[in-house]
């Protein structure tokens, strides 16, 4: 068992490094100008080890999206729970805020988001649980939507509107001030969040 156990540990530590390092090489010279030699040869380990873990660059690439998106996601949606935050569409507001607030302080993370986050990608690595990541993201958003006393027509359809507008609309106004300041824009943002949640509630049956 204890054999096993530091196997384990030894093929955890190989994917966080690989993991990292790509980030690291990602975000510093793109993705398109790093190949899998340099993730592997930077993070230690020999490039076919590379190959244990992921499929190619594209790959880890989701797989990075899916492991910083789900890792923000639940720290907003902690503070939710922490502040004592009520209601769905608060709760959403709330963590549209958290998530903002994030990206404003930490562009690194804003721009590999915001450049590389698609619904295909959120959908297929976000919202899907896998048993190799360490947080239960659709179980999260699963527990919010069934806490709630809300319905809508499509919940997936609603999810994707609003990360579509949150991922846009950050990006240009947290780097380029465009429209308007990230912080003049919120009311508006946060505004249109809830017009798109009440478009697609379904009214409680009499």
């Amino acid at each position: 068992m204890k054999t096993n156990g530091k196997a384990a540990a030894n093929k955890k530590q190989k994917k966080d490094a690989l993991l990292s390092t790509a980030f690291e090489l990602f975000t510093l010279q793109g993705i398109q100008n790093t190949s899998i030699a340099d993730i592997a040869e930077r993070a230690g380990v020999a490039k076919g080890t590379f190959y244990l873990y992921f499929k190619d660059k594209y790959d880890i690439r989701n797989r990075l999206i899916a492991r910083k998106a789900s890792a923000l996601f639940a720290e907003a949606d902690a503070a939710v729970r922490r502040e004592g935050v009520t209601g769905l569409e608060d709760q959403i507001i709330y963590i549209a805020d958290f998530i903002i607030d994030r990206f404003t302080t930490d562009r690194v993370l804003l721009g590999f988001i915001s450049k590389n986050l698609s619904w295909g990608i959120f959908k297929s690595q976000v919202l899907t649980y896998s048993e190799d990541e360490e947080i239960d993201m659709p179980g999260i958003i699963r527990e919010a939507f069934a806490a709630s006393h809300l319905r809508f027509k499509d919940p997936e359809v609603m999810l994707f509107m609003i990360t579509e507008l949150l991922s846009s609309t950050c990006y240009s106004a947290i780097l380029y001030e465009e429209p308007l300041p990230i912080g003049d824009l919120k009311p508006y943002l946060y505004g249109s969040i809830r017009a798109i949640m009440r478009s697609m509630e379904v009214p409680d049956e009499a």
